[in-house]
């Protein structure tokens, strides 16, 4: 009986030209939607704190890569982004990337707000063999779930052990936002 009686007030708001709106549908927002590489800006941190050791040969050091939201509007990344290293060398090629085993979680970022991902980097030294090392030129960077990608130069030197065969390579990323 109830549902009837609510039925019919309805019906007679309607008629009168007066639409209701459930106040939970009127103030639900819809929820941020992912990030596209169109929405970003990125680039390597180059602060002080931030920049990887290249000069630490023998032991890991970090690089990390920024993403801010350009957009007017808030935007989800959750994953990993693509990273593919473009060596200086004849001999360096490609290099994609391999994930580390973190799981990632989901960030959301407003208008101008910024997060970062960090790259486990294995320098070596200089006299280390040609076939063994790999120069870093630039790194396609792509945002997750984008086919869209950055093309970064690498400011900091150094070379890297070529792993790039490797199962567990001492170079890997780790998840957007960690």
């Amino acid at each position: 009986m109830k549902t009837k009686m609510t039925t019919v007030a309805l019906a007679a708001i309607v008629a009168a030209g007066t639409a209701a709106v459930p106040a939970v549908a009127a103030t639900a927002k819809a929820a941020p939607t992912r990030c596209h590489t169109a929405d970003l800006k990125a680039g390597f941190a180059t602060g002080d704190d931030a920049k990887p050791e290249m000069g630490r040969t023998g032991k890991q050091t970090q690089a990390f890569i920024w993403f801010t939201n350009k957009s007017n509007r808030t935007c989800t990344l959750s994953g990993f982004a693509g990273v593919d290293m473009v060596g200086a060398q004849r001999t360096d090629g490609t290099w994609s990337l391999a994930r580390s085993s973190k799981r990632p979680t989901k960030i959301t970022l407003g208008r101008g707000d910024t997060t970062d991902f960090s790259i486990n980097l294995l320098p070596v030294a200089r006299s280390t063999p040609q076939k063994e090392k790999f120069v870093p030129a630039t790194f396609l960077v792509t945002p997750p779930n984008e086919t869209k990608h950055f093309t970064l130069k690498w400011p900091f030197g150094g070379q890297i052990l070529k792993q790039d065969g490797a199962t567990h390579p001492g170079t890997y990323l780790n998840p957007v936002g960690q």
